[in-house]
């Protein structure tokens, strides 16, 4: 059965040609619940906090990649929605969750996003000049997945952090409606 949430998300609010300074400046202003901001060249981003649809699709795949990397015996670090940011690259971001594939990362090796509602900056080349390896978006219900390579995101059908994830199996449990049921039958599925 497939998870129908349904909700109303509001359009981000744009603001244009600011600078770093000045980003900086409204970032402290505008530092409370509810709020999230990004940034990227000039362009201040403000969004709502999301709601149920979109922290439910979050959390339920995290905890299908949380299952995979202990199955896999990887030494991982989950880092939630951690602050992202290069002055130097005029970028400022905060994945839906992100992840650090190995000891003593500087920064997460894979993000997702859960996209709920159109518009803002562009989230790939926020990315891009952050270096993040590998980036998931989950977008009308479908999982799109993005490699850095060559200085430009690639969308691959397999992650190249982890090639043996099967996609069809993580989708498959991802529309499961229930989360318990979801996780059980993701974890009998990468045992087979």
């Amino acid at each position: 059965m497939t998870i129908t949430l349904i909700e109303r998300e509001i359009e981000p609010i744009l603001i244009s040609d600011l600078t770093w300074r000045e980003f900086k400046a409204v970032e402290q202003l505008i530092d409370r619940p509810g709020v999230r901001l990004s940034f990227l060249d000039g362009v201040l981003e403000i969004r709502k906090m999301p709601g149920k649809k979109h922290e439910t699709i979050k959390k339920r795949i995290a905890a299908l990649l949380e299952i995979y990397l202990e199955f896999l015996g990887l030494d991982f670090t989950p880092t939630g929605s951690v602050t992202l940011e290069s002055e130097l690259e005029k970028v400022k971001r905060e994945a839906d969750e992100s992840y650090e594939l190995g000891a003593n990362r500087k920064h997460p090796d894979l993000v997702i996003e859960v996209v709920v509602s159109s518009g803002g900056i562009d989230k790939l080349e926020a990315y891009k000049r952050l270096n993040i390896p590998e980036v998931w978006f989950w977008v009308n219900d479908e999982l799109l997945l993005y490699s850095l390579g060559n200085q430009e995101y690639e969308r691959v059908s397999k992650s190249q952090l982890l090639p043996n994830l099967d996609i069809d199996l993580l989708m498959g449990c991802i529309y499961i409606e229930n989360h318990a049921q979801a996780l059980r039958e993701f974890r009998l599925g990468i045992i087979k």
